[in-house]
């Protein structure tokens, strides 16, 4: 057994688990006819309940959580009562970064049994994913408690009793004060020194050439670092130019040029080499929009992010990017990228990148027909395209409203609008994409946001299309990543799939927060 299977095996709970549910009597002395056939239904439910768990147990080793969610579903069906029914279903969702399901599993898992302590880790997970830290830290605290000799439970306590501090303090620090621009910031950034031994990229009179940007993606295939010195100048330059975009940036597509829209790229740096193999790299003639989550989860984040900035300052009017879900501080401190930030530069830095994100772009408008944005529609009727202009995007993603649904929400396939599998956001139906396409004039609009088999999916009538371009995604889940390109006189999507290439063992979280590894 691989180690992945045995960690799976040891976060779902196996056949010795199983226990009689209250009522239900295996032996005993003979009872009336009626209770006797009520006792053997119950018994009946119980035996399949649990093989449907079994079912689910085998499809979780196997990283078939889609299946194995249907498995517990029905063994919930069956028997309803069963915490560890819940918390299996709970760590299926958690995989599938479906939060909001998570969450909803850990709180049934310690309903229906407040003794059974895994079920407030399913809970303390989901919350953590969501950015709720004190909501975890009770959870973390009740199980540390309960078990007062169980390192493992005080370690996730004293863990998560850290960043709710660490986030008290940086709420008491915080003053209300103009914001300063990176360049004002850093000032004396031109008295940094470059060592002798330095032998990477240099920036031309301060200016990103195509030169330097070979030579940088050279430099990192071979795992080596830009010099800080060229790091925070690209950092300054962006900042200040993205500050000067609108949330909503119109792109205009000549009729026979070709236009590329890439999805999530999550620190996978050597598929993103891939795509620029197999599409071409960025040029006037050939330009990209790469649709955000360009960070943390993959361990290349650091690489990711300075390509994709570099090429947007050399080709700032036919390269762009916008904002995803995890261009937030929340994300980043949880799923790695402060933490690599931190490790190959310093946490100064990861500050810098917490400013930069917030000037990011929400969404695109191509032709005036397509528009593209990281998450999905909205909860409320007769949202506009000046609405979304109109958006002071230059904050956290709050947990409502348009900002938080452009970066957030999903689709889903029944009409109307629905709860959130990820506990943030809406999922919107094909009605909602309809009346929102007809009412502002477009074709259809890209989104990313959800790992697909094929790297795209097409729904909605074709009025809805996902892109998702990190194959075999986190290393586990088998997908391929894609690109679509489109033409100016003809915006007819057109798909180009691909799998994942070889990159060096750096596993994928490495820079996360341990607690996000010690919940899975």
């Amino acid at each position: 057994m691989s180690s992945s299977e045995l960690e799976a095996k040891k976060a779902a709970d196996g056949q010795q688990e199983a226990k009689v549910p209250a009522g239900v009597e295996i032996t005993g002395s003979k009872q009336p006819e009626e209770d006797t056939n009520a006792r053997t239904k119950a018994e009946l439910d119980f035996a399949a309940a649990e093989q449907y768990k079994n079912q689910g147990n085998e499809m979780l080793k196997t990283k078939e959580f889609s299946k194995a969610i249907d498995m517990y579903t029905k063994a919930i069906e069956l028997h309803p009562n069963s915490a560890i029914y819940y918390a299996n279903r709970s760590l299926a969702h958690l995989r599938q970064e479906s939060f909001g399901f998570a969450l909803q599993d850990g709180v049934s898992a310690v309903k229906a049994d407040p003794a059974y302590l895994k079920g407030y880790y399913r809970r303390a997970a989901a919350h953590m994913s969501l950015g709720k830290f004190k909501q975890a830290l009770c959870d973390f605290e009740f199980v540390a408690k309960c078990r007062p000799n169980d390192k493992d439970a005080k370690l996730k306590f004293t863990e998560c009793n850290k960043i709710v501090k660490m986030r008290a303090f940086e709420r008491a620090i915080a003053v209300d004060k103009p914001e300063k621009t990176l360049s004002e910031m850093y000032s004396d950034m031109e008295n940094i020194t470059i060592e002798d031994d330095y032998k990477g990229p240099q920036l031309e009179d301060g200016k990103v050439t195509l030169k330097f940007m070979m030579e940088l993606m050279e430099h990192y295939k071979a795992q080596k670092r830009l010099h800080r010195k060229f790091a925070y100048k690209i950092l300054c330059e962006i900042d200040t130019y993205m500050r000067a975009q609108p949330s909503l940036v119109d792109i205009t597509v000549q009729d026979e040029e070709k236009f590329t829209i890439c999805g999530d790229i999550h620190g996978q740096f050597y598929d993103l080499m891939n795509i620029f193999e197999i599409n071409g790299l960025p040029s006037e003639k050939n330009p990209y929009l790469f649709n955000g989550d360009f960070v943390d989860r993959g361990s290349f984040s650091v690489e990711c992010i300075f390509t994709l900035f570099g090429f947007k300052l050399l080709y700032p009017n036919h390269f762009f990017l916008a904002r995803g879900n995890h261009e937030s501080i929340n994300m980043n401190q949880m799923y790695g990228f402060t933490g690599e930030v931190t490790a190959k530069y310093t946490s100064a830095m990861a500050d810098i990148f917490t400013q930069v994100f917030n000037w990011l772009p929400l969404c695109h408008c191509i032709n005036q027909k397509i528009l593209v944005m990281h998450g999905g529609l909205f909860s409320t009727e007769d949202v506009t395209l000046d609405n979304i202009r109109r958006i002071e995007r230059n904050c956290q993603p709050p947990e409502e409203g348009l900002m938080c649904e452009l970066l957030w929400s999903d689709p889903q396939q029944w009409m109307g609008l629905g709860q959130s599998k990820r506990g943030v956001g809406i999922q919107f139906g094909p009605d909602v994409t309809e009346k929102f396409c007809k009412d502002n004039n477009l074709d259809y609009i890209i989104r990313s946001h959800e790992v697909k088999d094929m790297g795209y999916e097409v729904a909605h009538n074709g009025k809805c299309i996902t892109v998702f371009s990190a194959p075999n995604y986190c290393d586990t889940m088998g997908n391929m990543g894609a690109f679509i390109t489109i033409t100016g006189n003809n915006l007819k999507p057109n798909f180009k799939s691909f799998e994942a290439v070889p990159h060096p063992d750096v596993k994928p979280m490495a820079y996360a927060n341990s607690l996000m590894n010690w919940l899975a």
